[in-house]
Parts: C-alpha cells; structure tokens; sequence
C-alpha cells in the first residue's frame, strides 16, 4: 500500500469514526498504532489539524536539500 493510499484510509476512517477522530486529533501515535497496527518511530512527530470552513492548513513540504537524509528514515510508512 502506498503512503498516499494509507492517508487516505486514515482520513476515510476520521471522517466515519468519531471516537478514532478524537484519538488521532489528541494522540495520532496510539490511533493509528490501535486502528492501522502502524508503528512511527519515537523521534517522529505526527501532527494531525482537523481542517473547518474557517480553520485552513497549509503543509510546508520538508526541503529537498534536506530530505535524502529522512528519507530513509520515514520508509516505514
């Protein structure tokens, strides 16, 4: 499964699962350990925003310059 497919699983299960929602919003680790059996790292950290109508969120990719060295690092998605 792809990173991008398994966000998108993530994001399905938020949006028809109230009580999975308020876990990842207050401990992403533990909700997605529990739902997904998905173990991070314990040096990453996952921030999950719960975007509304007035409440937007701008991702700021990480700098190519800089990303050789996570790369493998993050390959456990």
């Amino acid at each position: 499964m792809s990173e991008q497919e398994l966000q998108q699983q993530i994001i399905e299960k938020a949006w028809s699962d109230e009580s999975f929602k308020a876990k990842l919003l207050a401990d992403p680790k533990a909700a997605l350990q529990e739902a997904f059996n998905l173990t991070l790292p314990e040096d990453v950290e996952l921030v999950v925003v719960e975007e509304t109508p007035s409440k937007l969120a701008l991702v700021i990719p990480q700098n190519p310059a800089d990303a050789a060295k996570t790369d493998s690092e993050l390959s456990t998605w």
